[in-house]
């Protein structure tokens, strides 16, 4: 069964930083795509930024040289650097992962809040 837990959510300064991981279990992670998507109140999901099995990575134009994204797939875990944060960064973040001609595993959520 696969199980996707987000940590690393809570409430910064704008310009502050955060890093979220997402820790999978009951996978063989290294073959998943993996990322991140969020959802702030009132809006759709959008995705935020992703990281194929080979590593290569795709950023929403809003978060691109704000946030990171990486994976160690020793600890079967992915990350979310983000810095220079915003108020219009604060949502719920979801990890997701997927494998090819599979359907998409979600985790809870981890909320961010970007608030003076």
């Amino acid at each position: 069964q696969v199980r996707l837990v987000e940590s690393g959510g809570g409430l910064v300064q704008p310009g502050g930083s955060l890093r979220l991981s997402c820790a999978a279990s009951g996978i063989t992670f290294s073959l998943y795509a993996m990322g991140w998507y969020r959802q702030a109140p009132g809006k759709q999901r959008e995705l935020v930024a992703g990281i194929t099995s080979n590593g290569r990575k795709n950023y929403a134009n809003s978060v691109e040289g704000r946030f990171t994204i990486s994976r160690d797939n020793a600890k079967n875990t992915v990350y979310l650097q983000m810095n220079s944060l915003e108020p219009e960064d604060t949502a719920v973040y979801y990890c997701y992962g997927k494998l090819v001609s599979s359907n998409t595993s979600w985790g809870q959520g981890t909320q961010v809040t970007v608030s003076s």
